[in-house]
């Protein structure tokens, strides 16, 4: 299955597992890389740039394929040693990061004279283009459907990649509501040349997270997650739990007197309590509404089998009916 995307990053679907907190660790992304798509290491998640470079070790001696690294520039508690991070990248043998958050830009001269091929992820048409004109090979386009921060202006997929598709020059994938074979066919329909999944990659047996959070995942409904920290401007898509009310709570008492500092019991340093020890009332953690198209946990390579064979059923078969009538 080519696209623009599996011929820049020398893949064999079109399918890469997002940058997610304490999720994205060696064992997911060279599952994902082993079966085809492209793994994501998420930086942020090792506590300095030396733990990164053993992670990616790591991720090395377990597949031979491509793998990438999420880099991510948001507003947090204390800055993170960015120049360490892209210096252990380069040094590693990483060619293909995924950036998110802010402006890049001062970071995408460095990755790229160090060999490394970035993909940027937006939420907007016009963030998109401020990428493209930066430089960055591609872009992954962040529906509101997302798990995560969607950004503030709730533009969904179907408008979204459309949209994307008459602006952008360099190949874009769809982020945001994907989970099978449907999503990849409607995705490139819609002029994407691949897709993005963190959710659904998190209900997979190689996923290293607790089986509590696995299992959360598969009772959740789309109806299920909640948008956090609109009024900080920083707004979240999370899955509803208690300490996720106490904060909505929290928001509505104080309206637009609320400081990062009166939600931070929710939300700082919430994740290792989640993601290692499976308590799930701990505080807020990234969930998309996709959560309602996940039925079951297989492999990655279940999965992803699944995903191409099912993509390539709906063209030959419902898609091509419809040519032919």
């Amino acid at each position: 299955m080519k696209t623009r995307i599996t011929e820049l990053f020398g893949i064999k679907y079109p399918i890469v597992q997002g940058g997610m907190h304490y999720v994205g660790l060696a064992e997911l992304a060279a599952a994902v890389s082993n079966a085809g798509g492209l793994g994501i290491i998420t930086a942020l998640t090792q506590p300095t740039p030396d733990h990164l470079a053993r992670e990616i070790e790591k991720a090395q001696k377990l597949t031979d394929k491509p793998l990438g690294v999420n880099l991510t520039f948001l507003p947090v508690v204390n800055q993170p040693d960015y120049p360490g991070y892209v210096k252990t990248i380069i040094d590693s043998g990483i060619r293909i990061v995924e950036t998110a958050g802010n402006n890049p830009g001062k970071w995408v001269e460095m990755l790229k004279a160090g060999g490394v091929k970035v993909i940027h992820k937006c939420t907007t048409i016009r963030h998109s283009l401020k990428a493209q004109s930066l430089g960055v090979d591609a872009l992954s386009v962040d529906g509101f459907e997302c798990g995560g921060h969607p950004g503030e202006d709730d533009i969904p997929n179907f408008i979204l990649l459309a949209r994307a598709q008459e602006e952008l020059k360099v190949p874009f994938i769809a982020s945001g509501g994907m989970a099978d074979g449907r999503s990849l066919v409607a995705a490139m329909a819609l002029g994407a040349d691949g897709v993005n999944m963190g959710t659904r990659f998190i209900a997979t047996r190689e996923a290293p997270v607790h089986e509590n959070v696995k299992k959360a995942i598969l009772a959740a409904s789309e109806t299920d997650t909640r948008l956090i920290m609109r009024p900080l401007r920083n707004t979240e898509r999370v899955l509803r739990n208690a300490a996720v009310d106490r904060l909505l709570e929290k928001e509505k008492a104080l309206g637009a007197n609320i400081r990062f500092e009166d939600i931070a019991a929710e939300v700082a340093g919430v994740y290792p309590r989640i993601m290692k020890d499976g308590d799930m009332d701990a505080g807020a953690w990234s969930c998309g509404m996709v959560a309602g198209l996940i039925h079951d946990i297989p492999t990655v390579q279940e999965l992803i089998d699944r995903i191409i064979s099912q993509a390539r059923d709906i063209i030959k078969g419902r898609l091509t009916a419809f040519a032919d009538s």
